[in-house]
């Protein structure tokens, strides 16, 4: 098999607003059939919210903080940049050992600086959104963002690496409840008591590898890691659209950091559709609701506090803008090409972007400024997009889409499952 990403560590990420498919890139990029030795998946952004969608012959799951190489048997560490929620890490370890994963939680490690999200963040995450009634953000309602902005407001802010303290555990979730107090009293969303919360906390500390600064180091030592990003570069917390953005860094700067500091190399993999995808609030201008009914999603449906699944055309201009705003990539996996010949055939063929009216691109901006965001996100709510007749067949789409972008389509797939997937080209040297 041609190998087309040299002896590097592996960043995917998403570029577009999630859901492009990062989840079963990952699971083959850690297959048998890619053949590449990877020793670990690490998350390096994000937390519960995460869905990444992988299916294998009859078996499917929706991963959340478990890497998606984990039906491979590759383990996941859990960096210093996830927000951990235990309670729904358990609920996942169940549902991995139901498709046949033994003993998941021997599988997976954790930094101990990661960030805990506790029940309390939920309430206040929930209660938050649902004040806003109709102007929601599209927060998927699990804590994320509570999670982040208590650790810059308060600088002791629990970590997983607490859950072994209990004393230090019980001190920080006692601010934690007393900080959110007025917010959550007047919801209709509580929590457990703070001591039945440092019981469960430490069970789970007893079960799982919470580990030092040096563990990835460690790792890295055993093969190729592959880092596995969390919702797409347009949701970014600086680089997406305010507000309808996510806590997190998306943009693949902090695996570069990682990577970095263990003195490896790094290949940046961006994934996205051959068509767009939105979970939830905020600008979308290629939509379309009539491609989204020939083009229907069986694991993305309608989130109480996310909102609905939506479904637009190719956007090479916002795709331009997330590799630009990532620093560059070094190859693409193009996904759901199958999804082209669907529309078609129903009479909705997908078409591209040429310009946006009255906006012929979409700005970097400066790092940090949510006016500048926001500014962006008032001008693409209004915008009309000029269409673009694309490639019909796929691998002239590939071939476009490499041109257009200044980097290779090294991976596409023509369908959900593992076998679906293959490599397309080596990097140019």
């Amino acid at each position: 098999m041609m190998e087309p990403f040299e002896d590097r560590d592996i960043v995917v990420v998403d570029l577009g607003f999630g859901d492009a498919g990062k989840g079963a890139t990952v699971d083959w990029l850690c297959s048998d059939r890619a053949d590449l030795n990877v020793a670990a998946v690490v998350r390096f952004n994000g937390g519960a919210q995460a869905a990444h969608n992988v299916t294998v012959g009859e078996r499917h799951h929706t991963f959340s903080q478990f890497g998606s190489g984990t039906l491979s048997g590759v383990p996941t560490f859990l960096s210093r940049f996830v927000l951990v929620e235990p309670i729904a890490l358990a609920r996942e370890a169940c549902a991995l050992e139901a498709l046949g994963v033994r003993n998941p939680f021997d599988l997976i490690r954790i930094d101990a600086r990661a960030l805990l999200t506790t029940p309390i963040h939920v309430a206040a995450n929930r209660a938050r959104e649902d004040a806003r009634g109709g102007n929601r953000h599209g927060s998927c309602g699990k804590g994320i963002g509570e999670t982040a902005a208590y650790a810059l407001e308060v600088a002791d802010a629990p970590t997983v690496g607490d859950c072994r303290r209990p004393e230090s555990l019980r001190r920080k979730l006692s601010a934690l409840a007393t900080f959110y107090g007025p917010l959550i009293a007047e919801s209709r969303h509580g929590f457990p008591p703070i001591d039945d919360m440092v019981d469960m906390y430490a069970e789970f500390g007893a079960v799982v590898d919470i580990s030092d600064p040096d563990a990835l180091g460690a790792l890295g030592a055993g093969g190729r890691l592959v880092f596995e990003g969390a919702q797409g570069v347009l949701l970014d917390e600086w680089r997406g659209f305010h507000p309808h953005t996510t806590w997190s860094t998306v943009e693949p700067s902090n695996a570069r950091a990682m990577i970095d500091e263990l003195g490896r190399d790094s290949y940046v993999l961006g994934v996205t559709r051959t068509y767009m995808t939105r979970h939830g609030a905020g600008p979308f201008p290629t939509e379309d609701p009539e491609l989204a009914k020939v083009l229907p999603e069986l694991h993305n449906g309608t989130g109480e506090y996310q909102g609905g699944f939506r479904t637009g055309h190719f956007d090479e201009l916002l795709l331009h803008y997330a590799i630009e705003v990532s620093g560059g990539v070094d190859g693409l996996a193009l996904t759901h090409l199958d999804a082209m010949d669907r529309a078609r055939a129903a009479g909705i063929p997908i078409h591209g972007v040429h310009a946006y009216e009255g906006l012929p691109f979409v700005p970097a901006g400066e790092w940090k400024d949510l006016d500048h965001q926001q500014a962006l996100t008032d001008s693409l709510k209004a915008v009309g997009v000029v269409p673009k007749e694309l490639p019909a067949d796929p691998e002239d789409f590939a071939r476009y889409l490499s041109e257009e972008m200044g980097a290779p389509v090294v991976l596409t797939a023509n369908g959900a499952d593992r076998v679906d997937r293959q490599v397309r080209c080596p990097v140019p040297a």
